[in-house]
């Protein structure tokens, strides 16, 4: 009898197949990857039309060790949560998550990295609509603000929008301000399957500009909008800087 030597998986032997295999399973879905989730690192984040889905990889090479801490965290971003393993993990990981999280294995088949869903997700029972809000952008926020017809808050912070969003959500049903808990869950998604990653910077550089012409434009004292315009002109300075010098360490850094 010749030996049978079952192949070690890590990380990287399991990240693009199991992209491949959440494209095959769920159709139309747009995947992120190392997606800050409270104090952990969502391994793989992955939009669909109506949800969001952590999932934590554990391969062969892979610890329990920080697994709780993780669990926690994705708990409270997430819809739904899975956790994908190679085979060492594959007979005890019920033990180690809770009953709502499902399980996807993970396996060496001739040659190929095969997936096989042991247990599909329930709804995640501890997921806050705040947090979920709180991975969109400033600009991302604002379309949501225009949307449902509410204040600017222009020198507001994030956290400070997001927390009259959620108010809206807490109306009484028959108040015209009230926000459709579903409805903006589709939204969120939509954002998020939409972001356009290569222009991090230039959409929120924009979104500031817009925001300081408009306010240029509707200061009636010509000191202070002289002030502004001079803001604004040292702020787009300020920028192609920080542009030029990350081009020229990308240019160093391929040297």
């Amino acid at each position: 009898m010749g030996n049978c030597e079952v192949k070690v998986l890590k990380d990287a032997d399991i990240r693009e197949p199991l992209f491949d295999f959440l494209e095959e399973t769920y159709g139309k879905v747009r995947i992120l990857e190392e997606k800050t989730t409270g104090l952990s690192r969502a391994d793989v984040v992955m939009i669909t039309e109506d949800a969001i889905t952590g999932i934590e990889i554990k391969s062969d090479a892979d610890s329990y060790q920080r697994l709780s801490r993780q669990i926690k965290d994705y708990d409270k971003f997430y819809d739904y949560n899975y956790v994908a393993v190679g085979t060492k993990h594959a007979l005890h990981i019920k033990e180690h998550v809770p009953e709502h999280w499902g399980i996807i294995t993970v396996e060496m088949v001739d040659d190929v990295v095969d997936f096989y869903i042991l247990r599909r997700p329930l709804p995640n029972p501890f997921m806050k609509l705040s947090n979920q809000l709180g991975l969109l952008w400033r600009p991302e926020l604002a379309i949501l603000q225009n949307k449902y017809n509410m204040p600017k808050y222009k020198d507001r912070s994030a956290s400070f929008v997001i927390d009259k969003i959620i108010n809206r959500i807490e109306l009484p049903e028959d108040n015209p301000k009230k926000i459709n808990r579903e409805r903006l869950k589709a939204e969120i998604c939509g954002l998020l399957f939409e972001r356009d990653y290569s222009n991090v910077s230039k959409t929120l550089e924009e979104y500031r500009k817009s925001e300081m012409v408009k306010q240029i434009e509707a200061e009636v004292n010509d000191t202070r909008r002289i002030e502004l315009m001079m803001e604004l002109s040292e702020k787009r300075y300020n920028f192609r800087r920080n542009v030029n010098k990350k081009r020229a360490g990308r240019r160093l850094r391929k040297r």
